[in-house]
């Protein structure tokens, strides 16, 4: 029952670790906001912490008779079962269920995880094909395809060979400064491959679809990646010009991005703006703790696996 403690304890806290950092960047007074590289790892941390987690504690309930850690019972376990060897006294039908019952969340997990990357590969795939086909090169917008349709919309379909992609109403909506953070924003995305940094939050919001936070913590996730990308595109161009570019988005209401693809206007716009025209800048102290914390967190289940 230690290790199921454990566990437990270790489900509390990643709840607990989720609120902290739903809350570090509101109203832009946290340091997430600031340090949006830095609050990408927690969060993936405390998600992986949190689905460990919640795969160990039925495991370790229902192989409590082997007072064991969870990763030897478990091989002793299939031991047992595939060997012929003689269960420990006390390991009923009650304890076998709770550990299929962990292994059942396993599988949900990884099945929502396999079937979100092969959605967002067939989205992206579908849209590739299309670009080809209705999209053109312009040198008003280098290295980027541009799509002739007088809405405003930017966004980078990632993969292996990713594409930038804008619209003729972009071109037409931003000068020439603005336009090059914009492209500069979404190759970010390309290179840093934040779709595949909002995979595992998206699968966990199609695994749980009805719990509020989990949620809650997509949102924060694609925020933090639009800032990320944000940053990315300020050190080459300045605070001025990617905020009226992203202005000049939310003044045109462009919200729309493809299946698949990372666009400049996701994300809370007002927020991003501020953000980028306040000069305050918070010390490496609290993204440093943070850190460390997610660390020790997902440092916890892990070695409960492997002991």
């Amino acid at each position: 029952m230690l290790y199921a403690a454990h566990f437990a304890l270790a489900v509390l806290a990643c709840y607990l670790a989720a609120q902290v950092l739903s809350r570090s960047g509101k109203l832009g007074a946290g340091w997430a906001w600031h340090s949006p590289r830095v609050a990408i790892v927690c969060w993936q941390f405390v998600g992986l912490a949190l689905g460990l987690s919640a795969i160990g504690l039925p495991i370790s309930l229902g192989l409590a008779p082997y007072g064991q850690g969870t990763g030897s019972a478990l091989r002793s376990l299939a031991g047992d079962l595939f060997g012929g060897g003689d269960l420990p006294p006390g390991l009923g039908l009650t304890h076998l269920g709770l550990v299929g019952i962990g292994l059942g969340v396993a599988v949900v997990l990884l099945g929502s995880t396999a079937r979100s990357l092969l959605g967002a590969l067939r989205a992206q795939r579908r849209h590739r094909d299309l670009l080809t086909l209705v999209a053109r090169d312009d040198p008003a917008a280098p290295g980027a395809l541009v799509l002739d349709h007088p809405s405003a919309a930017a966004y980078c379909l990632p993969g292996v060979r990713p594409q930038v992609v804008v619209s003729a109403g972009t071109l037409s909506l931003l000068d020439r400064a603005q336009l090059a953070a914009v492209l500069s924003h979404e190759r970010a995305h390309a290179d840093e491959r934040h779709d595949l940094v909002l995979l595992p939050f998206t699968a966990l919001c199609r695994a749980l679809p009805g719990v509020r936070w989990v949620r809650a913590a997509h949102d924060a996730v694609a925020l933090l990646v639009e800032m990320r990308a944000d940053d990315k595109a300020r050190r080459l161009h300045a605070d001025g010009p990617l905020a009226a570019a992203l202005l000049r988005f939310a003044s045109v209401g462009a919200r729309v991005t493809p299946a698949g693809a990372l666009g400049v206007a996701d994300g809370e716009l007002d927020a991003r703006v501020q953000r980028l025209l306040t000069a305050r800048r918070p010390g490496r102290l609290p993204g440093a703790t943070a850190l460390a914390l997610a660390t020790v967190l997902v440092t916890l289940p892990v070695s409960l696996f492997l002991h």
